[in-house]
Formats: structure tokens, C-alpha cells, sequence
């Protein structure tokens, strides 16, 4: 009465069997969460009802990265999961709130500017097999939060797309433009996008006179010029102007 298939999870590549309406995974826990959720998509293909049950052995203890991956894939059933179960495998594996404050891992050590550049760039490459030229950028390296918290921007999409307009700035009249555009949608800027906002600027302006980096370090900021920028300021300008600070915080 019943056609079944037993198969590895080389199944999760891809069939086309839209008769399929009940999937069982045996030992689920020992699978990552793309996969699970690739073996999921196998079944559902048509106008029927699909099941997808995953199983793991009785009175087995579970892992508490195995446990948490069995809850991701029950939790998103919904369409459109896809973007919400990479997020959710992000984390799990530790590479930190891609969109928010806490940031360790690999994105620790680029920060989440860089690692949407590079991402950008990578994807440009594969598409073209023409490697960008690279653009000058500045390095900013303040003691300060500077991100969109949850709470401000729920959504993750329209999240990623306000760091996209933000990364994207490279006219000075654009800050404006985006706070009123962020003010209009979504309130009152928290303090942390405020200061996002800020950084952005600040590299609009570094671009426009060769300033290579800024970077704090024990309450000490250090602004470093390129060859070009060197070549263009007004040493002595520079000299009187920060005297005059020092004697001001002192």
C-alpha cells in the first residue's frame, strides 16, 4: 500500500517526487541545521500535506548546540524561513548577532562593515569573474556601540537593508536624508544608530581630506593620514589646533 525510500541524506540535494508527503529523519541530532532544513524542503513539493518528522533516539541526552538546532527547524516552518534558519545557524555556531551589539567569532575580527564588503565583493566576483577595483576606505575603531538594536528595527531584511544605505554613504547631505528617512519609519534614533550614523559620516569626510584611520585606544584617539592626506594638510594648523584642545580638556 505504501512506496518508501531509504536513502542518506544524500537526499537532501534534491529530488522531485511530488507524490512525497511524510519525511523521517533518524537520528536528526547529529545533523547540522542546513541540513535539516534542506531535507525538509523534500517533502511539501505539491498541493498535498507534507509531514516531516525529525527523530533521535529515547532517553537520549542531547547536546545543547543539538537541541537548539532541533528547536530552530520546529520553530520556522513558515515560508521564507530560509534567511531566519542561516541567522539562527550563525549564532549557534558562535559567530555572534550578525545585526547587533554582540559581535565575537570571525565577525569580531573584521566587524560587520568589512564583512559586508567583502561578502559584496566575493558575490560581484563569482557573478562577473572580474575582481572590483578597490575602493579607499577609512578604519574607524571607537569604543562605542554603534548598531541597530532589535528592538529599534525588528525585521532582519529591513535591517540589512538600512546597513546596506548606511555602508553606501559617500555624500555628506545623505546622514541627513537617511536620520529623517529612519525618523519617518521607525521613531526616534536610539543613541547606538545615532552613533552608526555619526561613524558613517566621519568616513565621508576622511575620504575627502586622506585620513587613513582613526582609532581609539585607552581613551586616546589616534588619527593616522595617508601619503596623499600628509601631502595636503597644513602641519602647523594641525599642531596649533590640538594644543589648543589639550589646553581645553586639561
Amino acid at each position: 500500500d505504501y512506496d518508501v525510500l531509504v536513502t542518506t541524506t544524500i537526499i537532501e540535494t534534491g529530488v522531485d517526487i511530488p507524490n512525497v508527503n511524510t519525511l523521517i529523519v533518524h537520528d536528526a541530532d547529529r545533523m547540522g541545521l542546513a541540513q535539516l532544513y534542506q531535507l525538509r524542503g523534500r517533502v511539501g513539493r505539491s498541493n498535498r500535506v507534507a509531514y516531516a518528522y525529525f527523530m533521535y533516539q529515547r532517553d537520549k541526552v542531547l547536546t545543547d548546540v543539538a537541541e537548539q538546532r532541533l528547536q530552530a527547524i520546529k520553530e520556522f516552518t513558515e515560508l521564507g524561513s530560509g534567511f531566519k534558519i542561516a541567522m539562527r545557524d550563525l549564532s549557534i555556531r558562535g559567530a555572534g548577532n550578525l545585526l547587533g551589539a554582540q559581535q565575537h567569532g570571525f565577525i569580531d575580527s573584521v566587524g560587520f562593515d568589512l564583512y559586508s564588503q567583502m561578502l559584496q565583493e566575493a558575490i560581484a566576483e563569482r557573478q562577473t569573474g572580474v575582481k572590483k577595483e578597490e575602493k579607499p576606505d577609512i578604519e574607524i575603531l571607537l569604543s562605542v556601540d554603534a548598531y541597530i538594536p532589535d528592538v529599534y528595527i525588528p525585521d532582519g531584511y529591513q535591517k540589512i537593508q538600512m546597513y546596506k544605505r548606511i555602508k553606501a554613504m559617500d555624500q555628506v547631505e545623505e546622514y541627513g536624508e537617511i536620520m529623517e528617512e529612519l525618523q519617518d519609519r521607525f521613531g526616534d534614533l536610539p543613541i547606538e544608530t545615532e552613533r552608526l550614523l555619526r561613524i558613517a559620516r566621519m568616513k565621508v569626510w576622511g575620504l575627502g581630506t586622506g585620513v587613513f584611520s582613526v582609532k581609539e585606544k585607552q581613551k586616546i584617539i589616534t588619527i593616522l593620514l595617508s601619503e596623499e592626506g600628509t601631502g595636503q594638510v597644513d602641519g602647523g594648523k594641525i599642531v596649533e589646533e590640538s594644543m589648543k584642545f589639550e589646553r581645553a580638556v586639561g
